[in-house]
């Protein structure tokens, strides 16, 4: 963070100062929320949740370095104490924020936002020092989070925003106002909470209605494919550029390819020129999200090589996110089991059945969480999707969901052995590890909830890959 003084952090956010012999003594180290994460010259925000209580850790944060605690009570040790931790911690990321000067991006959508930032952040941190959200810590404690570890070095500021129904977008953009906004899709995530797509639309275009108007270099970056996501162009006093296949699409693709690994290759068009990308990532899902950091960078001012250049590079930041894991004995394992819709399911077997060609796949699915009433209907949609496109092996993981995940691939045509239903994460392990073979390609996939990465984790072990040479 920024440097700031205690008085100064006190006045922000309307808090009172305890037991603080000098509050001239400044914050010069990040702002965290995690007693792990303290150094010297921290700011320790003390939350209160449901098992633990940060208020707790007071005094072993202080003696570790911490200059002050953000807190609800006095706790013995120098803090600022205030209302609601929460809105304090929010007021801080706004007043740091404008004092800044970086050039803020937000992004949304149902699907693909967390390695579209990752996309965004390694574009433009090839062009200026760019500081963007870990993971997806895109809520209203993560989001301050992350705009508070900005320095005064920092250009840009990658945000993901998150919603779980209409006015959360609205309060992040409240809390960090971004200059450029991009809306990626509009699908099913979430859906059993907001009520339907109508609403998930009402909720994500929020992003684009809070953005300065063109004159005052406000952006709007939408998908020129996602019917709902266009029509957020008459929500916006800004510029709008649009992404996409389409050829009405600003940023564009053309000649879109898989290579024999899998791996997305496309001649990329901007208003500016056009270049190659070949990507290091898996799937064709990601040219969209490729074309969404491309107009996000174009945007802000970079050519269309020096773009293509940055996407060909790019790789993986966030964990449990398509991520591969090449074995000695050629079986190939892909953990996408941070979490799961049924646009990012479908999305991650195109990617699975591309990556194998020629080779035996599995499909180890779970529960997407949040459906609501679509929950069958959709899990049924996914089992019949694996036998469609020709998966080897669907192992079906869990409760009920993963019942209707086998039972549409059952109903779609596959019998005997091609789907199995198996219990948990453990059942999972024992099944594989007795039936896979050398070249094997092995897609993992469930909502966060499930805890599908052990299955991922576990047949990468070193050592793993023995049992399979074995037999």
């Amino acid at each position: 963070m920024i440097a700031l003084s205690l008085a100064e952090i006190a006045a922000v956010v309307g808090g009172q100062t305890h037991d603080i012999p000098d509050t001239s003594v400044q914050v010069t180290g990040p702002v965290v929320r995690d007693s792990r994460e303290v150094v010297p010259g921290t700011l320790f925000v003390a939350f209160v949740g449901e098992r633990v209580d940060g208020h707790d850790f007071a005094a072993q944060v202080v003696e570790a370095g911490a200059v002050a605690v953000l807190a609800s009570r006095p706790v013995g040790v120098p803090a600022i104490v205030v209302d609601d931790v929460q809105e304090a911690l929010g007021a801080l990321a706004r007043h740091v924020v404008e004092r800044l000067g970086a050039t803020l991006v937000a992004l949304t959508g149902s699907a693909g936002k967390t390695s579209t930032k990752d996309l965004i952040a390694q574009v433009l941190g090839g062009k200026a020092p760019t500081v963007f959200t870990p993971g997806s810590l895109n809520n209203e404690i993560g989001l301050p989070l992350t705009a508070l570890s900005a320095t005064e070095e920092t250009r840009f500021l990658v945000l993901e925003m998150g919603a779980r129904g209409i006015g959360h977008i609205r309060y992040l953009a409240g809390l960090t106002p971004p200059k450029v906004g991009l809306v990626l899709n509009v699908g099913s995530a979430h859906i059993g909470e907001f009520g339907g797509r109508e609403q998930i639309a009402q909720a994500k275009g929020e992003l684009v209605e809070s953005l300065p108007s063109a004159a005052d270099g406000g952006a709007a970056i939408l998908n020129a494919d996602d019917p709902l996501v266009r029509a957020m162009a008459s929500r916006t006093k800004a510029k709008v550029v649009l992404f996409g296949e389409s050829a009405e699409a600003d940023v564009r693709a053309e000649n879109v390819r898989l290579t024999d690994s899998g791996q997305p290759s496309f001649r990329l068009h901007t208003p500016s020129g056009a270049s190659d990308v070949t990507m290091r990532l898996y799937g064709e899902h990601h040219v969209s999200n490729a074309l969404a950091a491309a107009a996000v960078a174009h945007e802000l001012g970079m050519s269309a090589t020096e773009i293509a250049t940055a996407l060909s590079g790019a790789g993986t930041l966030s964990r449990w996110r398509m991520e591969v894991t090449e074995r000695p004995d050629g079986v190939t394992i892909v953990n996408d089991a941070y979490n799961a819709n049924p646009e990012s399911m479908r999305a991650a077997l195109r990617a699975l059945v591309a990556m194998g060609k020629g080779r035996r796949t599995w499909a180890v699915l779970g529960k997407m969480a949040e459906l609501g009433d679509e929950a069958l209907a959709e899990h049924d949609a996914v089992g019949r999707l694996a036998v469609r496109l020709n998966v080897s092996k669907l192992v079906a993981v869990g409760g009920i969901e993963a019942s209707w995940l086998q039972l549409g691939a059952y109903n779609e045509g596959s019998w005997g052995e091609e789907s199995v239903h198996v219990s948990d994460a453990q059942a999972a392990i024992d099944l594989l590890r007795k039936q896979l073979r050398p070249g094997d390609v092995v897609l993992v996939k469930a909502s966060r909830s499930v805890g599908l990465e052990r299955v991922a984790q576990t047949l990468a072990e070193p050592g793993t890959e023995g049992e399979v040479a074995a037999r």
